[in-house]
């Protein structure tokens, strides 16, 4: 009762045939996974040898035994066993170290498999296409040039660094104080580029069992390996990429296996790839200079505290999207909140709205950017991961004069 069709999973009904499941049911047997970790080619000469022993079956496209390739299979918890292809695949279809369905009976391969991912891997995958643009990015206009040129360019036209014969830049270290724009910039390289976003956070990859973050990195590159054309954003990268030591214990043993493994694989993939490794900290002096050096990270973008002209136009990007007066002085109130961080200032432009909806108005005023500031920049001074210094200063005055 209550329950739709598509909330089953199934057809409607008319679209059903049962005759035809049943036939196809009787017909395709279920098959066994086992995994392909050896082909033996077969020698050029023996098979010239028995196609001339066989002519007939040669003209007629049929190979024997001896003209065929050999897979050697290995089914978990049974045993290991040399078969060939089924009817319907081909030679090029299976490769070394590929997973595939054999039936029970000759253990033939019957169809390629693809690679086994774990769930929480697949999870990290962005569906949809990051909807952050450059437009929307205020007081990072080095940052963004320098972003394109290392990640957008390979991309996009490949072609220029061949003529040159020089390889492109591996992975890029962005850092800075929270909030300046490092994950903004990342997902708007992945809108211009229409490349598949990943995100992990640096936390996600320290597991409890041995072998466990090292295993997900694995998958994690394996994943991307099939997309297109693909970036992975490391964020809070210190978590697992911080500086080796040895503390007695053997705490810090796992966390470390995840790094090493993380950086065999920035060494491990085509340069020239489609995958491209974004990596971003707050604390770039606790990370292991072997992760640093150049061919794993290649770039080190900075992202500072925008000036005033960057704040101004934080503060503009903010207000497209609001209804405010048309005559407000950003530049006035750009210059009221030194010192601050893009993410403060659009808590900024939030209060605003805060105060108008308090006040009963449709629309914004320069008033109520004032009191927003006020209340965000010199309330939230105690609390605030950057110095600020105070918006205004009042002389002392010596109470005997007064």
């Amino acid at each position: 009762m209550g329950v739709k069709e598509s909330d089953t999973g199934l057809a409607p009904p008319n679209l059903w045939d049962i005759p035809a499941d049943k036939q196809r049911m009787s017909e395709e047997h279920p098959l066994q996974v086992a995994r392909c970790t050896k082909i033996i080619r077969v020698d050029p000469i023996k098979a010239a040898a028995a196609a001339a022993v066989n002519p007939a079956g040669a003209m007629q496209g049929q190979k024997g035994a001896d003209e065929q390739d050999q897979y050697v299979i290995n089914i978990k918890q049974i045993a290991k066993f040399v078969v060939g292809l089924g009817e319907r695949v081909a030679p090029t279809d299976v490769e070394e170290g590929m997973r595939v369905g054999v039936d029970r009976n000759k253990y033939q391969i019957q169809i390629p498999l693809p690679p086994k991912i774990d769930p929480s891997v697949t999870m990290m995958q962005v569906e949809e296409k990051p909807d952050v643009t450059y437009s929307d990015i205020g007081g990072c206009k080095e940052q963004i040039e320098k972003l394109r040129e290392v990640v957008e360019t390979p991309l996009l036209s490949p072609e220029r660094f061949v003529k040159l014969g020089i390889d492109p830049p591996k992975g890029v270290l962005l850092y800075g104080p929270p909030g300046t724009g490092k994950t903004l910039c990342a997902r708007a390289v992945a809108n211009r580029t229409d490349a598949t976003f990943i995100r992990v956070i640096g936390s996600e990859l320290v597991q409890k069992y041995v072998g466990e973050g090292a295993r997900m990195v694995r998958e994690l590159f394996e994943m991307a390996r099939g997309k297109k054309a693909c970036i992975i954003f490391f964020d809070e990268v210190d978590a697992i990429g911080g500086a080796r030591f040895d503390d007695g214990a053997g705490g810090d043993n796992e966390v470390q296996r995840t790094m090493l493994e993380l950086i065999n694989q920035l060494d491990g993939f085509d340069p020239r790839g489609n995958i491209k490794v974004l990596m971003a900290t707050n604390r770039p002096d606790t990370l292991d200079p072997a992760l640093l050096r150049p061919g794993r990270l290649d770039r080190r973008v900075e992202f500072n505290l925008p000036d005033n002209e960057g704040r101004a136009h934080i503060l503009r990007i903010h207000a497209r999207s609001m209804s405010v007066e048309r005559d407000i002085r950003f530049d006035l109130i750009a210059r009221l909140c030194p010192n601050t961080t893009g993410a403060e200032l659009r808590s900024v432009a939030t209060e605003a709205g805060m105060f108008a909806i308090r006040a009963r108005r449709k629309v914004a005023t320069e008033r109520d950017f004032l009191d927003s500031v006020e209340k965000v920049v010199r309330q939230g001074t105690k609390f605030s991961s950057t110095c600020v210094t105070p918006l205004f200063e009042f002389p002392m005055i010596d109470p005997a004069l007064s």
